[in-house]
């Protein structure tokens, strides 16, 4: 095929014997995308065997010759129009085609589905209609095949039509049309038919063509998933350097980029390339690094787009589609890992919407697991915020697979941002609140007793800025002062607690919470609690505000400032002596009427 020309993926389904097959060859037929001689040596074949000609054993016969290198195999065959090239995407198989289409490896901008309009409607044209729908394909042209069969009827094609409309409507696919055909006979495939003069509407082919195709790569919004940051130190390389592959568009020198989800901006100073000569522009496809204007502080994970163009959503709970492998079922509740772009985060399945067994097709809206083949519509809830697109909008970054102890158990699409709704833990705090018991003790009365308030104390900075240092220091300075304060380490919390026995968490979303939790119980004691985070961002802070709800939470941030929203309660650059640091931390409480006195 031409690859300067304009190309298009189109997916083809219908029920067994509904004539696939069928339509398949008579477009190559009629395309003239065979190799020459082929169709001539198909019909002697079956003149000789007495058998009558399908146009189906077209596929079978190059299959059988893929060897001898004609450019066709069992998941995509190819044919081309005056106006662009096509690839057929038709695996020999429901779980194959799913695992293709759902993972990338094949991506459908539209599709034929195909009906035997003589058998009419079946529950498989039903279930890959679904299948269709599910996989995010809006282009829909729905062939009414073996017209011969039913006497080239209108009143049948118009029955079938509106039958197949009514349900279509309810999966939320509006079919682009409806085409009356006979493959065998060659009846609106390539040439109007003229036995169905009724028929206003395009051929088969001129449908194709006036499909729309989804914009290259480098025409769409700019997407750059960040690997990794270098920061050089020799001879006084100061640069640091951002690091990744750009998924979409393009950018250049000067332009101004937005990070999400921390939400930080600022502008392509440099772009770095490895042994290259100098560039000023990175484009979809290439391996790139940007040096930035001013110094900002993100993580791995981010995604930098340009503030100019359309926004990426940005969540932790959304809708999607996705395929399921893995040894054991998808169930509500486990933490399992996401990787979209260059986020990874932990996951959590929330809901589960309904389900499609790709070995059967059989269809359920009540399963409480994804077993192994399915294909679900679910949602899916992670432990922090990741930047996103839906599938509609930009496919690179909006696919996504989950790991399930180190193996690829599923992949999908994101169908729907749903983070505007209650999520997880709003519903989990909800539910602690409501149950909570408390006691005769009131906190007022511990305040007074105490003589000091009940507080939540976090330190968070880069590693290596002394942080823990002050914290114990704190604590240790107020209870010199004969105050009710606890220091706990990190380390206590992934040995602790509710941690599997004999293994470290590796969930910083669950170590969060239970520091959360933790810090709900303390300060409802009277406890002045103190802990120390590396690297807090603004969602670390929300979360445990969240968590140590209705008493409040106050952050001393040493060093760089990481946050993009939240401002620290206190920020402390660099301190001569710990004493410093701690009584600047200490006057801060007195000024808040957190404690009275503070005396060294």
């Amino acid at each position: 095929m031409n690859s300067g020309r304009a190309q298009m993926n189109i997916v083809i389904v219908g029920h067994v014997d509904h004539g696939k097959s069928t339509v398949i060859g008579r477009l190559l037929a009629d395309t003239g995308t065979l190799p020459q001689g082929k169709l001539e040596a198909i019909r002697e074949s079956c003149r000789r065997n007495s058998k009558p000609f399908e146009y189906a054993f077209l596929l079978d016969a190059l299959k059988d010759e893929q060897a001898q290198g004609i450019t066709i195999d069992l998941a995509r065959c190819f044919f081309k129009t005056a106006a662009r090239d096509y690839i057929i995407i038709d695996a020999p198989g429901h779980i194959e085609f799913l695992k293709n289409m759902i993972t990338g490896a094949s991506r459908a901008e539209s599709a034929l589905l195909v009906i035997d309009a003589d058998e009419g409607i079946k529950e498989n044209s039903k279930r890959h209609g679904q299948m269709v729908s599910m996989l995010g394909v809006k282009q829909v042209t729905v062939l009414a095949n073996k017209m011969d069969l039913v006497d080239f009827s209108e009143d049948i094609f118009e029955k079938l039509k509106a039958d197949y409309t009514a349900f279509l409507a309810q999966i939320n696919v509006t079919p682009v049309s409806f085409i009356p055909v006979s493959a065998r006979e060659g009846d609106n495939i390539a040439s109007v038919s003229e036995r169905m003069a009724w028929y206003k509407g395009a051929t088969v082919l001129e449908q194709l063509d006036q499909f729309t195709s989804d914009k290259e790569l480098h025409e769409k919004p700019f997407r750059f998933p960040v690997q990794d940051i270098y920061k050089f130190t020799r001879s006084n390389d100061d640069r640091r350097i951002v690091a990744g592959t750009v998924a979409a568009g393009s950018v250049k020198v000067g332009d101004e980029v937005l990070f999400l989800p921390s939400g930080k901006q600022s502008a392509i100073q440099s772009v770095e390339s490895f042994n290259t000569l100098p560039k000023h522009v990175a484009s979809a496809g290439e391996a790139s690094g940007f040096t930035l204007s001013t110094q900002i502080y993100v993580r791995p994970g981010e995604l930098m787009v340009k503030p100019s163009e359309p926004q990426p959503e940005v969540g932790s709970r959304f809708r999607v589609n996705l395929f399921w492998v893995g040894r054991a079922p998808m169930i509500r509740q486990k933490e399992y890992k996401l990787k979209l772009g260059s986020a990874r985060a932990t996951v959590k399945l929330a809901e589960i919407c309904n389900t499609l067994d790709a070995s059967d097709l059989t269809y359920s809206k009540s399963k409480q697991q994804i077993d192994c083949r399915d294909v679900g519509e679910c949602i899916l809830e992670t432990s922090r915020p990741i930047a996103f697109d839906t599938t509609s909008a930009s496919e690179t970054t909006g696919r996504f697979v989950i790991v399930d102890n180190y193996e690829i158990a599923g992949g999908g699409v994101v169908v729907e941002n749903l983070s505007a709704g209650e999520s997880l833990l709003q519903q989990h705090i909800r539910d602690r609140e409501n149950n909570w018991e408390t006691g005769l003790v009131q906190l007022e009365q511990r305040a007074e007793a105490n003589r000091h308030r009940a507080k939540f104390i976090v330190f968070t900075g880069a590693p290596g800025t002394g942080k823990r240092a002050v914290a114990k220091a704190l604590e240790q300075g107020l209870f010199q002062n004969g105050m009710h304060a606890y220091y706990l380490g990190v380390a206590n919390i992934d040995r602790g607690l509710d941690a599997d026995v004999g293994s470290q968490s590796d969930s910083s979303g669950e170590r969060l919470r239970r520091i959360g939790e933790l810090s709900r119980i303390l300060t409802d004691a009277g406890l002045i609690f103190i802990t120390t985070i590396d690297d807090a961002d603004d969602y670390d802070i929300e979360t445990l505000k969240l968590l140590n709800e209705p008493n409040d939470i106050l952050v001393v941030n040493l060093g760089e400032n990481g946050f993009s929203r939240y401002q620290p309660d206190l920020q402390l650059q660099t301190f001569e002596n710990l004493g410093d640091a701690v009584v600047q931390v200490a006057a801060l409480l007195k000024a808040r009427e957190i404690i009275i006195d503070y005396q060294i």
